[in-house]
């Protein structure tokens, strides 16, 4: 299936060189999402005698990663709720959360205002129910109305979206853009003022204690490493705090003038549904996103037709454009984890389903530690907090379901397909020659086979037949057939099997 994001298939390329040889800076940033290319642009901006020297490694295309996958929207609030914030932290914090958040939209709009083609707009945020779910909005109203926030009660929702059954939230002024043209022409502004930016550089190893990054090609050795991979890349405290889930989307021609307009619609009912609208290059859609799957254990497959179906149900049975999806990580405790870390490395991540606005936000705290003037807000979503009250139950329950999951898989997860009968676009664990193998043939008929144990902390990877990729359930590694990392903690690819191939007569490479 052709997963191309809306987004990325409608932005322009990219073309920047592979990291080559050993090079030395003030500032490594791993990372060519919304977080790391704002911190690069942050940081080279800087008008001083002596700037940092940037260095920032992408292991493939600026902003291909879930930055190029997301919704393009922009708010204040969270996706959860800021209700969730008020009930765990108070309204102070719920307040500074808002705040913060706002002050990151009128970054990007600020921006946005020196890049060209990168769709923002100002709109509405408006949020409904279902009958059942009624008093979550009535409270998500009262968390924003508390927090400052200029939010309005409706009543009624414009057709062809679902029908509201009680109350109608809307918060004013927030906004969207497209995120894959936003960091393509933010890289070039970063690289334009001095810094270094290397495509298709996939770091392989970090020595936190020398600083230093070593990609297939060359190495980088830095005064300070940021982490700006969505989750931090190898094994780290944290990792042990958060789930981590996929959400699909779809986009669809729709009419240049048809509702329901400007806005971020999100009905938060048993089937959640994210809508809003893009026009690209002549052309209308109208982008759907739908309800969050735990990595690595959800039907993919499965996931996307409901969505489509769920789609059709209200806006008829058009053909689908572009299909995606997007991963993301949740901090334990409602809250993202910025900061230094246990590794002594800046990492971003925690950032549920609202990225874009939390790494701008996670980009500013950063560059101002940096450059010395280190924000107030920064102690509040520091790495390393621990608070069992607030988030000591999700941690639990998390650890458990990595741990359930792995004993399972090591127990169970064997299939009693041969290799030699798989067939065009199949895949299967198998038992090939004594060894456990995650096998996989391609629709030209070639034969992948891999180890089945993820090269993060030792689980075993599932299917994910609408990425074509293996999955970890525990932490959120995704790996290609061939074995190559795509994204997660994981640094090290799964391992190349050696396998007789009995129908195509070859085999998979050592």
């Amino acid at each position: 299936m052709n997963t191309l994001s809306l987004w990325r298939g409608t932005a322009a390329p990219t073309g920047y060189a592979m990291l080559s040889g050993d090079v030395t800076c003030d500032v490594l940033i791993v990372g060519g999402g919304i977080t790391g290319v704002t911190l690069a642009d942050l940081l080279a901006e800087q008008k001083t005698a002596n700037p940092p020297k940037v260095v920032l490694l992408e292991a493939d295309a600026i902003g291909t990663g879930t930055t190029g996958n997301s919704t393009g929207n922009l708010y204040e609030t969270l996706s959860s709720g800021l209700r969730e914030i008020h009930a765990k932290w108070g309204a102070e914090v719920a307040r500074q959360v808002a705040d913060e958040r706002r002050t990151a939209v009128n970054f990007i709009e600020e921006r946005c205002r020196l890049l060209p083609d990168v769709g923002f707009r100002r709109c509405d945020l408006v949020e409904w129910a279902d009958r059942a779910h009624n008093d979550a909005i009535r409270k998500e109203i009262e968390a924003l109305t508390a927090a400052g926030c200029a939010v309005d009660r409706g009543t009624t929702i414009p057709a062809p979206l679902p029908p509201a059954e009680g109350d109608v939230l809307v918060l004013r002024n927030q906004a969207q853009f497209q995120p894959q043209a936003y960091v393509v022409a933010l890289a070039a502004r970063a690289a334009q003022a001095g810094a270094s930016i290397h495509e298709h550089s996939r770091v392989l190893e970090i020595d936190h204690k020398a600083r230093r990054a070593v990609t297939a090609a060359g190495s980088v050795t830095a005064r300070e490493i940021v982490m700006a991979t969505h989750t931090p890349k190898g094994v780290h405290l944290v990792h042990t705090e958060m789930p981590v889930h996929r959400e699909y989307a779809i986009a669809f021609e729709w009419a240049p003038d048809g509702p329901p307009g400007p806005g971020t619609f999100w009905w938060k009912a048993a089937e959640h549904l994210s809508i809003r609208t893009l026009q690209a290059g002549g052309r209308h859609y109208l982008v759907c996103a739908g309800q969050e799957h735990k990595v690595g254990i959800h039907n993919a497959t499965a996931g996307m037709i409901a969505l489509e179906n769920l789609a059709r149900k209200y806006f008829g049975d058009r053909p689908v454009t572009h299909r995606w999806s997007a991963q993301n990580y949740r901090g334990a405790d409602a809250l993202p984890y910025i900061g230094r870390n246990h590794s002594d490395c800046f990492i971003a991540t925690g950032f549920a389903t609202d990225g874009l606005t939390w790494g701008t936000v996670a980009a500013r705290l950063i560059a101002a530690e940096l450059l010395g003037h280190k924000s107030a807000f920064a102690d509040l979503v520091k790495p390393g907090r621990l608070s069992p009250v607030k988030g000591g139950k999700n941690i639990l329950q998390e650890n458990a379901l990595v741990v359930t999951q792995l004993v399972k898989d090591y127990l169970t997860q064997r299939q009693n397909e041969k290799l030699s009968e798989l067939k065009a676009g199949d895949s299967a664990i198998v038992d090939a020659e004594g060894e456990t193998v995650a096998a996989y043939r391609a629709p030209d008929g070639e034969l992948f086979a891999v180890s089945p144990v993820c090269t993060h902390v030792g689980c075993k990877v599932h299917w994910n037949s609408v990425e074509t990729s293996w999955d970890c359930p525990c932490h959120g590694s995704r790996f290609r057939p061939d074995g190559t990392v795509i994204e997660g903690p994981a640094l090290a690819p799964l391992k190349r099997k050696h396998t007789p191939d009995l129908a195509g007569g070859g085999s998979a490479p050592a």
